[in-house]
């Protein structure tokens, strides 16, 4: 697991809080933020899999 991956699962469970607190709340801005953070993530976690696989795809088998 590299950074992308480490900062991607730690952009979600934040997009999640501020998501739940939101909807909790009502107040639409954090959920807002909330469903932002949570894409981040997701590209983030993407990038990490990207880098994987190319450092794969870099080693001689």
């Amino acid at each position: 697991m590299d950074k992308e991956h480490v900062k991607g699962a730690a952009d979600k469970a934040s997009g999640t809080i501020k998501d739940a607190a939101g909807k909790l709340t009502g107040n639409e801005k954090l959920q807002a933020e909330g469903k932002f953070d949570k894409a981040k993530g997701e590209v983030r976690e993407t990038v990490g899999d990207v880098k994987d696989a190319a450092k794969k795809a870099d080693k001689p088998s």
